[in-house]
């Protein structure tokens, strides 16, 4: 099943999608805006918003998958939309508006999130994908992140996100040149964490997805939440204690004990649930609204 997902309020100007499938536990956000190499208007990135908020509280949703219509995960922001898109209607200030309160939806789903990217991955459009836990690559992606090629600054998150995962130095030459690298050199970078044969991707990755929705949603939520507060420099003590206590009530580390001695494969049933979310931040909310 697939739907398409409007924005939440009217936007400046139409154009693309975010689409939504499901099979079996893993669910596929689709961003799409055919003929336009998947570029993303002012609609798709408010679009995250919902689709996002929708997926946090689907308990049968274990993994999500982020990928592009076709053969372009995206080319980035729609530069004839750039205006709209990067204004923050309440403020009038060009501080991120629409991409912020996407990329902040996509980075804030407490469920482990997949980027797959074929072919272009451009501009704002590697803020998607950065704000996805992993990044899987096709051997036939590009990705490039072009700032200084259009005279704009990227918003605060996703230049520290970039600093984050490839280091200051290489975020600067990133975004200072604006150069394309290809999927191998982006791996050498760190950008991705694996490269796959293009005529066999979608089937990798197909593989990854379920083989991380078999594991213990416990720990890989518990492991998302202290791996993000950490790289962030926050508290781990709160953290500990949340994921501690929730380990504690759950029947996880039974059933993985047993199979294991057992030599079985286990079958967890911890799929969290509202209360299971331990902080604001892990909850999908409208950037634009949260306090």
């Amino acid at each position: 099943m697939s739907a398409a997902v409007p924005a939440a309020g009217e936007p400046t100007r139409p154009g693309g999608s975010v689409q939504v499938s499901r099979s079996g536990q893993i669910a596929t956000i689709t961003l799409s805006n055919p003929g336009r190499r998947n570029t993303m208007t002012e609609r798709m990135w408010l679009g995250l918003v919902p689709v996002c908020r929708d997926l946090a509280e689907d308990p049968d949703v274990r993994v999500v998958v982020v990928r592009g219509d076709g053969t372009d995960f995206s080319a980035g922001a729609d530069i004839s939309d750039l205006d709209s898109i990067l204004r923050t209607e309440e403020s009038g200030r060009h501080d991120g508006g629409a991409v912020a309160r996407g990329e902040a939806a996509l980075a804030g789903l407490h469920k482990p999130t997949l980027a797959a990217v074929q072919g272009y991955c451009l501009g704002g459009a590697w803020q998607i994908a950065a704000a996805c836990d992993i990044r899987l690559a096709s051997s036939d992606a590009t990705f490039g992140i072009t700032p200084a090629k259009i005279g704009i600054v990227y918003p605060v998150a996703g230049i520290e996100r970039l600093v984050r995962i490839a280091g200051p130095s290489t975020a600067k030459y990133l975004l200072f040149s604006g150069d394309f690298v290809d999927a191998e050199r982006a791996h050498g970078l760190g950008l991705v964490q694996a490269v796959h044969p293009a005529d066999t991707f979608w089937d990798d990755v197909d593989d990854f997805a379920q083989r991380l929705a078999s594991r213990s949603q416990l720990s890989i939520q518990a492991m998302k939440d202290i791996v993000d507060v950490a790289a962030a420099g926050g508290d781990l003590a709160p953290v500990s204690d949340h994921w501690q206590e929730q380990m504690a009530a759950s029947q996880d580390p039974a059933i993985g004990a047993r199979a294991f001695l057992a030599k079985q494969t286990p079958r967890f049933t911890w799929n969290g649930g509202p209360d299971s979310v331990r902080r604001p931040g892990t909850r999908v909310v409208d950037a634009g609204s949260a306090s």
